[in-house]
């Protein structure tokens, strides 16, 4: 605690967006940058407040009141020696995670949170500008070899860990770059692709091999990587979207998120051929058509923003759930995740542009012409008995050119991998592991990540792969690991 009066000497300031007409100009990164000095005054909220209920709000339990006192003192790069200690890419987690951390700060109970999140990104922009971040190979090599089997958040803060213990990793990744959704999901102006491929690169200098446009159980048996690797992380993520059948769903343009999404990515990357990862090769593109997205999520809001910059003549946003509360609930309080309503920056440049939210709003039937979608139709829903109830008489007809199905995911894809590694799933589809031990039904087959856990933030993922290293490591070893844990008992908030 660097400042003792710090929180209540200054209020809380963040990076702002940049005006809307100027964001949409472009795909890049689209906030500004505050001054180092007033970073350092916000880290000065951080207050001596006893019980860090911010390290408990954080899936990693990133030791944030340490950091933000490093920062208010100028201390940089001993800052981000803590940051990392907790975190294998606070650049990621700095400009795309929610921050539960801020919902769970103690400051907040009665004033705006500590601008955590700020904290973090400013530091290890900091550590790369400063070319403090560099490759750290291990000293010394094990005999053990591991394939990880997706080359996502989870998987590769896995790849990173069990790499440090000295273990030669391997990543096996479908896709021809690594990433996931950090790399194919997540729009360029929310996380430039090069920032993804500077960590991608140095984890190849740390000694990870890459094997990119490898599926496993197509390209290569599951049967084989067990014959030639000691372990085998599965982290492929939670892939099968939640569809929408409703009449119509066959009319052409009429897309899933993940169908959309990586198109604009690889554009912005100039690859020659955006659709390469569409399996129709098939290309989406919003110019000049009128966009409705279904799903009011993260992936809603991506396909929005999106689709703006694109060029869409019009854009609207319909969301099954009824409307979020403007402020917490009595049954939603701190330092609970706060479920209330959030405008996203996407969401504030369609309002802008004359689209709208429609809460509690259900999808009926799509309809088109010479087999290509040209709107649909939808109906109010009740949400007073705390279950959805049709209200008759409130059908109505939208006119759409491209539909864009944003409604979340059921977990990991079905056939392929799932079914020639025998591994056993859990009743929500996802694979079952030992809660202690990582490990699958499959001896020395473990999981992590959203194919493990469901459909979750990019910070879980990390917390993840973090965790399935040191079961790896202990399972490769037969001996306790030295690789740091997350946390030992599962998080409340």
């Amino acid at each position: 605690m660097g400042d003792p009066k710090g929180f209540m000497t200054h209020t809380r300031r963040q990076a702002k967006y940049l005006p809307v007409p100027e964001r949409l100009a472009n795909h890049e990164e689209h906030i500004e940058i505050l001054p180092e000095e007033a970073i350092r005054t916000q880290a000065s909220r951080c207050m001596d407040c006893g019980v860090p209920f911010c390290m408990t709000g954080c899936p990693l339990g990133n030791i944030i009141p340490d950091w933000n006192d490093l920062v208010y003192r100028g201390r940089w790069k001993a800052a981000l020696k803590v940051l990392h200690a907790t975190n294998n890419f606070p650049e990621f987690t700095g400009r795309i995670c929610p921050a539960p951390c801020e919902n769970s700060c103690v400051l907040g109970i009665n004033e705006p949170p500590v601008t955590i999140k700020l904290h973090e990104v400013s530091i290890v922009d900091k550590g790369f500008e400063m070319g403090w971040i560099k490759p750290e190979p291990p000293a010394v090599r094990t005999d053990r070899t591991v394939a990880v089997i997706g080359g996502g958040p989870a998987g590769l803060a896995a790849a990173q860990q069990l790499n440090r213990a000295g273990h030669n990793v391997t990543v096996f990744e479908k896709a021809d770059r690594a990433g996931g959704l950090l790399m194919y999901g997540i729009p360029h102006y929310k996380l430039r692709k090069e920032k993804v491929q500077r960590r991608i690169d140095l984890l190849a200098a740390e000694g990870i091999t890459f094997r990119f446009g490898c599926t496993v159980g197509t390209d290569i048996t599951f049967a084989q990587l067990k014959k030639d690797f000691h372990a085998i992380v599965i982290s492929t993520g939670a892939e099968a979207p939640r569809d929408l059948p409703a009449p119509g769903r066959d009319l052409d343009g009429v897309h899933y998120a993940m169908e959309f999404l990586p198109q604009s990515n690889r554009a912005n990357w100039g690859d020659a051929d955006i659709a390469a990862l569409h399996p129709k090769k098939q290309k989406i593109w919003a110019q000049g058509k009128k966009v409705i997205v279904i799903g009011g999520g993260d992936t809603g809001s991506d396909c929005i923003g999106t689709s703006l910059r694109q060029g869409a003549t019009s854009v609207t946003n319909f969301e099954l759930m009824p409307c979020p509360p403007e402020k917490r609930t009595a049954g939603n309080p701190w330092p609970q995740w706060a479920r209330i309503q959030r405008i996203s920056s996407s969401v504030e440049e369609m309002t802008e542009k004359g689209g709208k939210v429609h809460y509690s709003l259900a999808t009926k039937e799509f309809f088109g012409k010479d087999g290509k979608v040209t709107g649909l139709k939808t109906i109010d829903l009740d949400w007073s008995s705390g279950k959805p109830v049709e209200k008759p008489g409130t059908e109505r007809t939208w006119e759409a050119d491209l539909v864009l199905l944003a409604m979340g995911f059921l977990g990991p894809k079905r056939g392929g991998l799932l079914e020639q590694s025998g591994v056993a799933l859990d009743e929500r589809g996802n694979v079952k592991t030992d809660a202690k031990t990582r490990q699958t039904s499959v001896p020395g087959v473990f999981a992590a990540g959203d194919a493990r856990r469901g459909q979750s933030l990019v910070v879980w993922a990390i917390s993840e792969g973090r965790e399935v290293a040191r079961a790896v490591d202990e399972y490769l070893t037969g001996k306790p690991s030295l690789l740091p844990s997350v946390r030992l008992d599962a998080f409340q908030y």
